[in-house]
């Protein structure tokens, strides 16, 4: 027989994001919805404002949310500190999200001042900007650009800022211990929780925020000339990614949960060169079918594709035929390890994320991949190109 032509590449499988889900799952009973940090400090602050113009503690205001619509809240207390200064508290209420701000005082100091206009200051619990990449202010505190507006607009409603000027100081008094549960510090805010929101309302389970913070997680990386992004898929192989690559800054971690395809186009929008992504086999497992949103509800683990990487590797015929039919990611990870194929079988997969994640941003990222086992902490295979991080 003659030799066998050369068979042309097998095309990549097709790159798919789906769109967020409106809510993590459908559930029978719907979830009560929230208000943001920024939205409890414009209604703290509208209240102390309300205070000192009318010498009236008041128990109940009401504020506009950016869409327009208003709301109302009630005032924990609201107290004259001195003449000329007041202070009032609204408790923050995240409905049925799971949100480490909830039940948070948020106060607001409001005070006369000599020049017009309002002067916005953070208080104790909120914390400080000390890195470029969050669009605001280094050294001034971590009050984000709609909630800013927000408060702006609720003591201007109260006070003719044109003509009369206040000061506005904005404080969690347990912001500092709350804000050791966020990524914070990474990110270079200290001493406290950030003020936070565009919309004003929290949707319960909302994914979109988790979106929005691993959207600026990287664009912090960027700012700090990080050589590289690690995308972690959570807490534990975050662990794992860290001692993987101890050389490199801790800015450079994100836990990416879901959202790798918004990750990538941040990482390209910002120009960095090099991106990391470090997981377990189902999250693996589904950016090798093409899925760069990785949500439950919108992808399921494809066994196939497990039976196609054990096939490319030379792993038995019965072997591949149970992993096709295999219940989840982990269970075709253990057919492997049985049947000795998990070192060579992780190095394939690794390789086909690569490919998809350098696909999903045109080649302008170099990609790596590493498969972490079931504690995140070991390194079970991995795959990167020529001059890569993972050797």
């Amino acid at each position: 027989m003659g030799e066998r032509p050369d068979r042309e590449p097998e095309p990549g499988p097709v790159l798919r994001e789906p769109d967020l889900p409106r809510t993590a799952k459908q559930r029978p009973k719907a979830l009560r919805t929230g208000w943001t940090t920024g939205t409890c400090a414009s209604a703290a602050a509208r209240a102390a404002a309300l205070h000192l113009v009318t010498g009236e503690p008041q128990p109940w205001v009401e504020v506009a949310l950016p869409s327009g619509r208003r709301v109302t809240f009630a005032v924990e207390s609201s107290t004259e500190l001195r003449p000329g200064r007041t202070e009032a508290v609204v408790v923050k209420d995240a409905g049925d999200d799971p949100d480490v701000t909830h039940g948070s005082h948020l106060t607001a100091t409001v005070s006369w001042r000599d020049e017009p206009g309002i002067g916005l200051h953070g208080g104790i619990g909120v914390g400080v900007v000390t890195r470029p990449g969050l669009g605001l202010e280094v050294g001034g505190p971590a009050i984000n650009p709609v909630p800013r507006a927000m408060i702006s607009r609720a003591v201007g409603e109260v006070v003719d800022v044109a003509s009369r000027g206040v000061d506005v100081t904005i404080s969690v008094p347990d912001g500092e211990k709350r804000a050791r549960k966020t990524t914070n510090a990474r990110l270079g805010i200290l001493g406290g929780i950030s003020i936070l929101g565009t919309t004003g309302i929290v949707r319960p389970f909302s994914t979109a925020s988790w979106r929005a913070s691993v959207e600026q997680a990287v664009s912090v990386a960027a700012a700090q000339g990080a050589p590289a992004v690690v995308l972690c898929t959570g807490g534990r192989t975050e662990k794992g990614a860290m001692e993987l690559l101890p050389d490199l800054p801790e800015v450079c971690f994100i836990e990416v949960g879901d959202f790798t395809g918004a990750a990538l186009r941040r990482a390209v929008e910002h120009g960095v060169g090099r991106v990391v992504f470090v997981g377990m086999v189902g999250k693996l497992t589904k950016l090798a079918s093409g899925v760069l949103m990785t949500h439950y509800t919108r992808s399921k683990v494809d066994t196939s594709v497990l039976a196609g990487v054990t096939r490319a590797v030379g792993g038995p015929e019965p072997v591949a035929a149970e992993v096709a039919v295999a219940n989840t990611a982990r269970h075709a990870y253990e057919l492997w390890d049985a049947a000795g194929l998990l070192p060579t079988a992780g190095a394939e997969l690794c390789r086909r994320v690569v490919d998809v994640l350098e696909r999903f941003t045109d080649r302008r990222i170099a990609a790596e991949a590493a498969l972490v086992d079931f504690t995140g902490r070991t390194v079970i295979a991995r795959h990167s190109g020529g001059g890569g991080l993972l050797r």
